[in-house]
């Protein structure tokens, strides 16, 4: 008869694993495990000894001590969304995937308080949507908050279109649950807005990438509930008359702007070739395009602020041209309109990414830069930068000229991102601004952090996973 003493290590260390969280939810056969492995880009495919789905904080931490005392490394991994690999295995198979996503309770909504308990695996919707319910509002809002979690979200410090007042995922949060490398739990799920007791010892978790421990729970700060919203999409000349405009909207509305966002006429280009049921924005064409969208509890008078701030944008000489979204039907097709610039451009080819961040005073003049090294590096070229313009995000992505070879252009990442990543540095800016660094940016983290913050972190890191087990590979 095989016992679990008799079976080879790794079987014998499945079979463990699967006591854990039931067989159902231990998956190893190809089919089952594939999903899993496979990323939106495409650009990594690794192995794994399984899956694990855990229902509980209590069986994380009984899988956390089952891999520190079997030294077997762990990717945890939420909605599987990433943009950088930080969700992937290797191609060893010796790694287990953790994924939480049935771990997707909302635990307590305390209106008082304006916060919301939360567990890892429920999907950025249905955090929104929780909130909604109890009438208040959860402002973090990507693209993706279909599928992607909110653990995966503040593992990664996910921005999205509505960081100019809101800030960051890390900003939302006021505490987190832990499951550390050794199985330990960390609790500090805390609604306070006060507490100077030591070290604040979440942010440490958020933006980590799964590589100190495994976030299980949260509690999220929610807000009040806005009454009124007006969105307007604005023709605009360049970058920099856009720059002027945010200005003057930030004085004229204050925290009711939020959302800024900067979109190029070749963008809209893409879309309305390749993209169904698009259609033209505006009645006019433009260079660039700003939708900007103001919100405010109050529930009149929203509408006039909006008036007098185009009407000032355009005696200025800032705008061209304003629609304002006259019904719910238009505010969601310019917001599909926001949403596609991501996807469109992949139908013309290959397309060299870039999610970097400058000071927004030096958005345009870094943005005039790129597209005159770019198209001087490759002729023909591209590109298309888009963003969050209220927090200097900019996605700034080369499109392969018309007609080139999609791999041979590919196979100038590596010189297009270094020309692109200096000019970012000549600003004081960052190479990640919210996509993380996961195994796309690890080799060029050192060349951009100071060298003490890197001693700084590989020292946490070698207290907090002593083993090394805690999602290797990835940062650092």
């Amino acid at each position: 008869m095989t016992t679990i003493d008799t079976l080879p290590r790794s079987a014998a260390v499945v079979s463990r694993f699967a006591a854990i969280v039931g067989e159902r939810y231990a998956l190893v056969d190809a089919q089952d495990v594939e999903p899993y492995l496979v990323e939106q880009r495409d650009l990594w495919h690794g192995k794994a000894l399984c899956v694990l789905r855990p229902a509980s904080t209590a069986e994380v931490s009984a899988i956390m001590k089952l891999c520190h005392e079997t030294k077997t490394p762990v990717v945890p991994q939420g909605g599987n969304t990433g943009l950088v690999g930080g969700q992937s295995p290797d191609e060893s198979g010796t790694q287990v995937i953790l994924s939480l996503n049935r771990m997707d309770k909302v635990r307590e909504i305390d209106k008082a308080s304006n916060t919301m308990t939360v567990e890892a695996g429920l999907t950025l919707i249905r955090v929104q949507e929780a909130a909604d319910a109890a009438d208040r509002l959860f402002p973090l809002s990507l693209a993706s908050e279909g599928s992607c979690t909110i653990g995966g979200n503040l593992s990664t410090n996910a921005g999205g279109t509505a960081v100019i007042t809101y800030g960051n995922a890390r900003d939302l949060v006021t505490g987190v649950e832990v499951v550390l490398a050794d199985g330990r739990v960390m609790s500090t799920l805390s609604k306070l807005k006060k507490d100077n007791t030591g070290y604040d010892l979440k942010h440490l978790f958020m933006g980590a990438e799964g590589t100190l421990g495994i976030i299980t729970a949260a509690v999220v700060k929610l807000f009040p509930k806005p009454r009124s919203r007006e969105t307007a999409m604005i023709g605009v000349a360049d970058p920099h008359k856009a720059t002027a405009f945010l200005t003057l909207a930030q004085q004229m509305a204050g925290s009711d702007v939020k959302t800024f966002e900067l979109m190029p006429r070749i963008g809209v280009e893409f879309m309305l070739k390749h993209c169904s049921g698009v259609r033209e924005p505006m009645n006019s064409v433009h260079p660039w395009y700003v939708m900007i969208e103001l919100a405010t509890q109050l529930e009149h008078g929203l509408g006039d602020t909006m008036l007098a701030l185009l009407e000032k944008g355009a005696e200025a000489g800032l705008i061209e041209d304003a629609n304002i979204a006259a019904s719910l039907e238009q505010r969601r097709y310019f917001w599909r309109v926001r949403e596609l610039l991501a996807e469109a451009p992949k139908y013309e080819g290959g397309s060299i990414k870039h999610d970097i961040c400058v000071p927004v005073s030096k958005v345009a003049v870094f943005l005039d830069e790129a597209k005159i090294v770019c198209e001087k590096l490759v002729p023909g070229g591209r590109l298309v930068a888009f963003g969050h313009l209220g927090d200097g995000n900019m996605h700034t992505n080369l499109t392969q000229p018309v007609g080139a070879d999609k791999q041979a252009f590919l196979d100038r990442w590596v010189e297009v991102n270094a020309a692109v990543h200096a000019i970012v540095a000549k600003h004081q800016g960052s190479i990640s601004a919210e996509h993380g660094i996961g195994v796309l940016k690890r080799h060029l983290l050192p060349e951009v952090k100071d060298p003490v913050a890197m001693d700084v972190m590989r020292a946490v890191k070698t207290a907090l996973d002593p083993l090394g087990i805690m999602n290797p590979g990835k940062v650092l």
